[in-house]
């Protein structure tokens, strides 16, 4: 699903205004303060980013089982109207992105006129999402065949594109070293403070093989909040506005629930992470090729994630990810720097509403680790379940 900003009427294509967020800690850290005033937390503080009162907001839209309901959220800011609400359906993560487009959605049609994208997730007071739970529709059948966690369901599609091209654990060795690298010039990050070097990487336990522990993202409470409006609204506000040049939501065929699920997806694209489709949509969308992102924020909630998702995105070549990794291009001063603030390795596990805000950080001027000459930024949502949604930002 794309949408084609291009033809919306002069001053009516979407940007982000504001961007906020709670304090980032691990799960559990967050036992005194309630989810939903974290929520409140963070859609004030990009409200006042923004430059407007929280109660002028009159869309929202969230995804991956968000637990606040927009009339709650409402009541809750003393907002005079609702005009639009919406969710994503399912995809946790992978909805993160769209969520984002239907608020771009709603006021580039009039509906709203100012929207936020919201996610809240306090994995220490309610369920933990990297540990086994029987899961709606498809938990009964991966469980028997020894399937209990995400790390696990997802290991087995990376696992592939090691067969496949190479891969090795030098690979993820090199993301997860450097995704660190990057969160130790960001104070908000979980990990601040807390390099990682190669001898650690490996001695650190194996989860579900090819993974070790810092493979793995993090397990954190916290809540984000991102306000879209148009660049007419935002003009008048006086206000830094991001322009969003291209959003889309897409799955290829057979794939389901993907390895979150049925393990049912065509055999050229089980070594994947479902973006082709996305990625296609986004550049025709916006104009763009790959040679023209200069930043992107990729969804890693697994390191192995990250070489499967350069390659859909097309920042590299099919099977060309092993190498492109190891010579340092993802590096803060490599060819294609990545997740600069820390992504959900090093940063938070916001099911990967943090990374859109860093990518307006990026795009701003102000992320703690600026790479100076960026002038678009690829976000990227989803890695290891169904559908998968996109955005690409511009400079402000």
């Amino acid at each position: 699903m794309t949408f084609p900003y291009s033809r919306t009427k002069s001053g009516q294509q979407p940007c982000i205004i504001g961007i906020g967020e709670s304090e980032y800690k691990r799960r559990g850290g967050h036992k005194d303060t309630s989810e939903l005033t974290l929520l409140l937390q963070a859609i004030r503080t990009a409200a006042n980013d923004a430059g407007i009162d929280a109660r002028q907001l009159d869309g929202y839209a969230s995804f991956g089982y968000e637990r606040h309901e927009p009339v709650l959220v409402q009541t809750a800011l003393a907002a005079e109207e609702l005009n639009f609400s919406n969710i994503v359906w399912g995809g946790a993560g992978g909805g993160c992105c769209a969520s984002v487009m239907l608020a771009a959605l709603a006021v580039s049609s009039g509906m709203s006129q100012y929207a936020v994208a919201y996610r809240s997730l306090c994995q220490g007071q309610y369920e933990r999402y990297g540990q086994f739970r029987p899961r709606p529709m498809y938990g009964q059948y991966l469980a028997p065949f020894g399937l209990m966690a995400p790390a696990q369901m997802t290991a087995l599609t990376f696992r592939r594109h090691m067969e496949r091209y190479g891969t090795s654990s030098d690979t993820l060795a090199e993301i997860a070293i450097t995704i660190r690298q990057n969160a130790q010039k960001n104070p908000r990050a979980v990990m601040y403070g807390k390099p990682l070097d190669r001898e650690q990487y490996f001695d650190a336990r194996m989860i579900a093989d090819p993974f070790r522990l810092y493979d793995c993202c993090l397990e954190t409470d916290g809540a984000c909040a991102i306000i879209i409006t148009t660049m007419e609204k935002a003009e008048k506000l006086g206000k830094p506005a991001i322009p969003i040049l291209a959003s889309a939501q897409a799955s290829g065929p057979r794939w389901s629930l993907g390895p979150m699920g049925t393990h049912n997806m065509p055999v050229d694209d089980y070594s994947t992470v479902n973006s082709r489709h996305v990625a296609k949509a986004l550049y025709e969308q916006s104009g763009l090729t790959p040679a023209d992102i200069d930043v992107a924020q990729i969804y890693d909630a697994f390191t192995g994630l990250i070489p499967m998702a350069i390659e859909d995105y097309g920042l590299c070549g099919r099977g060309e990810s092993p190498r492109f990794i190891e010579s340092g291009a993802l590096r803060f001063d490599g060819k294609m720097p990545i997740n600069t603030a820390g992504g959900l390795l090093s940063e938070a596990y916001l099911h990967g509403l943090n990374l859109v805000i860093e990518g307006v950080r990026q795009m701003r001027g102000t992320s703690t680790n600026q790479i100076e000459s960026a002038k678009t930024c690829l976000v990227t949502s989803g890695g290891g379940g169904g559908h998968k949604s996109a955005l690409i930002l511009g400079r402000g």
